[in-house]
């Protein structure tokens, strides 16, 4: 632990978000709630909150709210959990400013977003923000150049004071390759840049003003971060645990002759699996069944003699077909198609 005790430390977690990017996994599930290994990202994070000593949490909801409120409110892990339901969304800001009522003047907390996977040392950011007397730090990690367009980046000077933002630039226009991770940690003073009952994100509004008059301090994450918001993302995060890339509590990792897996299911046949690949609770796999690279959530049935490969589907599913590089959304069937009657013809 840091110098200062943390155990009053709260933190807010964005949680609002519709999660598009992610359909159709999040047309029944909000996005803090896909299961990365079998563990919804949520829980994963307020894990991580819970062992720097953060004993109460906040977030903004707005999208398949009850299902988090619900989620969240049992946690296993000893915090208080407070929410509000935004009715409409507000921006990154927005939100963070109707919950004010839930800090205090002179305090220091955390604001994370709800889909942020990362092994960052928080305890270190907190350090290095209070030593420093900004109003605001922000989590910046160094990513390769190509990649700067799909990020806001953040140009700092010598002593790792922002000078400049830049919303996804072109590669040939970035004057720097550290990106803001939406790991923010804020004294109370932020909440006079954020004005009531108004749209207000940020990136977009209240760091370019917060700039003018105040220093916003930086810390580097030199440890695993990435977020789930594209499918592509999602994707890679179950890999990034298998390969070491990142770490967090998880069932153990089965090794079999061409692959790997982790399941919450007993697995009553023989599965061939091929590279890495998770397995929900309750699900049923027939027999002579492959799954290659692919994430299967709770309750799903596949039925024999089917290959799964570069997938992910979704709880509820039943799957009579061989699926390659698809996502299937949840409570879907899915059957080999029938033949026609001239299809039968042309067979003879």
């Amino acid at each position: 632990m840091i110098g200062m005790s943390n155990n009053k430390l709260k933190a807010m977690i964005m949680a609002a978000g519709v999660g598009s990017r992610l359909d159709p996994l999040t047309q029944t599930v909000p996005k803090p709630l896909v299961p990365v290994c079998n563990r919804p990202v949520i829980d994963i994070l307020m894990q991580k909150l819970s062992d720097i000593g953060v004993c109460n949490i906040i977030a903004n909801t707005y999208y398949l709210a009850d299902q988090i409120i619900d989620y969240c409110k049992s946690n296993k892990y000893g915090i208080k959990f407070d929410y509000i339901k935004e009715k409409t969304l507000s921006g990154t800001a927005g939100g963070l400013k109707k919950c004010q009522y839930f800090f205090k003047k002179g305090e220091t907390f955390l604001v994370l977003s709800a889909d942020g996977l990362s092994d960052a040392d928080l305890n270190a950011g907190l350090e290095i923000h209070r030593k420093s007397g900004a109003i605001a730090t922000i989590g910046i990690k160094q990513i390769p150049k190509e990649e700067v367009s799909h990020f806001g980046v953040v140009v700092t000077d010598k002593d790792g004071y922002i000078s400049e933002f830049q919303e996804k630039p072109s590669i040939s226009a970035a004057k720097s390759n550290f990106i803001n991770t939406g790991i923010y940690i804020f004294n109370y003073e932020i909440f006079n840049f954020i004005p009531e009952n108004t749209f207000y994100d940020f990136a977009k509004n209240v760091f370019p003003e917060l700039l003018k008059s105040h220093k916003i301090n930086t810390f580097e994450i030199k440890d695993y971060w990435t977020d789930i918001g594209t499918l592509d993302q999602y994707k890679q995060s179950m890999h990034d645990l298998f390969e070491n890339r990142c770490y967090f509590e998880h069932e153990p990792i089965i090794t079999t002759e061409n692959g790997s897996y982790i399941s919450s299911s007993y697995i009553r046949n023989k599965v061939n699996f091929i590279g890495h690949n998770s397995i929900g609770e309750n699900c049923r796999i027939g027999k002579n069944v492959t799954i290659i690279n692919s994430i299967i959530w709770d309750n799903v049935i596949i039925g024999d003699n089917v290959i799964i490969e570069n997938s992910v589907i979704a709880s509820g599913s039943v799957i009579n077909r061989d699926i390659k590089n698809e996502i299937i959304g949840s409570n879907q069937i899915q059957q080999k198609p029938v033949k026609t009657i001239n299809e039968k013809l042309l067979i003879f």
